[in-house]
């Protein structure tokens, strides 16, 4: 029986669902992405999402390719939100606490920040999920309106606490979306091979296309996007430092 050695590194439904993922943000911008490279006029991108979704009905067994890909891109969203949300309130806290240095420390130890925001900001998902799980626990009452009472709109405290839960809310969903079939063949493999080559150009060109464009650009990230969606099930909240 021949033998055929897979092209990524990745489990077979995460490669896939990162490249589905991937083509549908293209799909979104494929006025400026067309205007860049006529090979990927219509329906280029159309036929690529139609192939990936029939090759993980086909070969995976999952029933709805759309519903998985779009749980995945709320487990995205979520991540990208929270990075945003949580670099407005440091700014906020070390701004409102600079002239008590000493306290000012301790609340960014508490919440998270000094051990995890820098790796997050970078793209690390597992630094971001402990972060959100350090700041849920650690921000009592107390804290959040020592904050507040700073400054800081409570509304944002509490968007952010949130978080962590809905991101694993959103994950379970993802998760209950993956029906995997146990028998992977050599035709499956080389089906998948097939995909991981043509969304890979796909990624490492408009990668560059977006090169001035940090948040533009992340989305066509192969190894991020990937990341994003394998960090979230990986991850066990490190025990907050209080």
């Amino acid at each position: 029986m021949t033998t055929v050695q897979r092209i990524y590194k990745t489990k077979d439904v995460d490669m896939l669902i990162a490249a589905a993922t991937i083509i549908e943000t293209a799909i979104t911008n494929k006025a400026f992405l067309q205007t860049k490279r006529s090979t990927w006029a219509d329906p280029f991108f159309e036929d690529l999402q139609s192939e990936i979704n029939t090759t993980i009905q086909s070969f995976l067994g999952i029933d709805s390719a759309k519903d998985l890909r779009q749980a995945t891109q709320v487990v995205l969203n979520i991540q990208r939100q929270a990075i945003k949300d949580l670099a407005e309130v440091k700014v906020q806290l070390v701004e409102d606490f600079k002239t008590n240095p000493t306290r000012q420390t301790e609340i960014l130890t508490q919440l998270g920040f000094t051990s995890y925001h820098k790796a997050a900001q970078k793209g690390d998902q597992e630094a971001l999920i402990n972060l959100l799980y350090q700041f849920k626990t650690n921000l009592t009452p107390a804290l959040a309106t020592e904050i507040e009472t700073q400054g800081t709109a409570m509304s944002m405290l509490n968007t952010i606490t949130a978080y962590a839960d809905t991101l694993k809310a959103a994950d379970i969903t993802q998760e209950n979306n993956k029906g995997i079939r146990k028998t992977i063949t050599a035709e499956a493999i080389t089906q998948f091979n097939l995909i991981y080559s043509k969304v890979i150009s796909v990624s490492k060109i408009s990668t560059k296309f977006y090169k001035d464009s940090p948040a533009q650009k992340d989305q066509f990230s192969f190894s991020k996007v990937s990341k994003a969606i394998n960090a979230s099930k990986k991850v066990t909240p490190t025990p907050p430092t209080t």
